[in-house]
């Protein structure tokens, strides 16, 4: 009675943890399905009595007031780890701002250059025991939680009771808001005859007793689906997605050839569909752990025939991948990419996959009309941000074959990520190598 009796103390409105609130604070919210909608959605309210507030996300959901109004610039400023839809959107009214990243460095490498003042987010309804649980992320969470001066979460039954690092007694938790809204979910992304394509070539490179890392997308989804005949797979993910409950569904997934967690789902955080989150909530085989571990190169690397795959925007003919950014403007983020793509090939028998379509349909500055253009490119776009380092690529795919660059020289790759172009830009490419001295 006296932890309920505790609890019951902690319960404040929305308006009173606003209050808290102070000019020049560092506020941190919770990753994705992680944030606190109650507090986000009235954050724009407290505007005329603060200033210089910085508000520090990675892939927020919603769309709220006090980024996407550029009048509360002056009071709020947004600083993210992975753009969304809405921050992409609104990142012109200069008041968003990106935070480059390695994911597992994000929370370790923030606390170095600014301790944050609060952090906010949300976690299931408190058991018999006293504790909650942060559900759907321990990317950063816990220890920004750790690190912050004051912590309100927002408490509804709809978010997930996970496993791993994501568990948390009240005591640690200075203030709390009832809440009652629904989970963020994902979009079902259709699976197309170039994904599928891509899907089955990479799919065809994984051994049974593999461990995978994926994240969403049609690629991603049409590799999960080409992965069902697979035996004795395992899940080491910076994501669990609703891909990999069909996996296990399917029968595919058991992990009982993990080195590390053997018989266990292990992800930095989850997102989906409901039927996702039914199938995480009070699961032991799935577990949310601390992204700083779970992405960590040297853990991922400790599974034998571990698997990344991740998706590209384009590839330069030396390897170069620009994934999160179309010249100079950001659209996403570095994320995980770099820690899993290195991390799989420090894994015995490891492979890290590269995909994107050959090409893309862009409007012509001049004309407006759409041209098909290469992703396959001889030199990035200006601007453009290298997500991965050609140092660091293994395998790219598109659906016109795969390419092995490991330990190839400059003049190899290029011939062999010209052969996986689309031939309507193979001569192109040869022509642009030898103008640039690429060779």
């Amino acid at each position: 009675m006296k932890r309920l009796h505790n609890y019951q103390e902690k319960i404040i409105t929305v308006e009173e943890a606003l209050s808290k609130i102070k000019s020049g604070d560092h506020i941190v919210s919770g990753l994705a399905g992680a944030e606190p909608q109650l507090m986000l959605s009235k954050l724009h309210e407290i505007h005329d009595h603060v200033s210089d507030v910085h508000v520090m996300t990675c892939l927020p959901m919603g769309l709220y007031d006090f980024y996407s109004s550029p009048e509360y610039k002056s009071s709020f400023l947004m600083e993210g780890w992975f753009y969304s839809g809405p921050m992409r959107k609104y990142h012109n009214h200069k008041n968003i701002t990106f935070i480059p990243n390695h994911l597992h460095f994000a929370a370790k490498k923030r606390i170095d250059f600014q301790k944050p003042n609060i952090y906010i987010g949300n976690c299931s309804w408190i058991d018999e025991h006293g504790y909650v649980s942060l559900g759907l992320s321990a990317v950063y969470e816990v220890e920004m939680i750790k690190a912050a001066d004051l912590v309100i979460l927002e408490m509804n039954p709809n978010v997930p009771r996970t496993f791993g690092d994501t568990t948390l007694h009240i005591s640690q938790v200075d203030y709390i808001i009832e809440a009652d809204y629904k989970m963020p979910e994902l979009p079902a992304v259709d699976i197309n005859e170039k994904d599928k394509i891509i899907g089955k070539l990479i799919a065809d490179l994984i051994e049974d007793g593999s461990t995978i890392q994926l994240g969403i997308g049609g690629i991603p989804n049409a590799v999960a689906d080409a992965l069902k005949t697979k035996k004795h797979l395992g899940i080491h993910t910076e994501m669990f997605t609703d891909g990999m409950v069909d996996l296990f569904e399917s029968g595919a997934i058991d992990n009982t050839q993990k080195a590390i967690h053997k018989g266990k789902m292990t992800a930095a955080f989850a997102l989906g569909s409901e039927k996702l989150y039914k199938f995480i909530n009070n699961n032991p085989a799935v577990e949310i752990i601390d992204g700083a571990y779970v992405n960590d190169p040297h853990v991922i690397g400790q599974n034998s025939k571990m698997i990344s795959i991740n998706t590209s925007i384009e590839v330069d003919l030396t390897g170069q991948c620009c994934s999160e950014s179309i010249g100079t403007k950001q659209i996403s983020g570095t994320g995980g990419q770099a820690d899993t793509a290195i991390g799989a090939q420090n894994s015995k028998d490891g492979k890290s996959f590269i995909a994107l379509y050959a090409t893309t349909t862009v409007k012509d500055p001049e004309t407006g009309n759409p041209v098909e253009k290469s992703k396959i490119v001889p030199i990035l776009s200006p601007g453009a941000i290298v997500s991965l380092s050609r140092n660091d690529v293994d395998y790219v795919v598109t659906e016109y074959g795969v390419a092995s660059l490991r330990g190839t020289s400059i003049r190899e790759r290029v011939k062999r990520l010209i052969e996986i172009a689309h031939p309507d830009f193979r001569d192109w490419l040869r022509e642009e190598a030898e103008k640039y001295k690429i060779w």
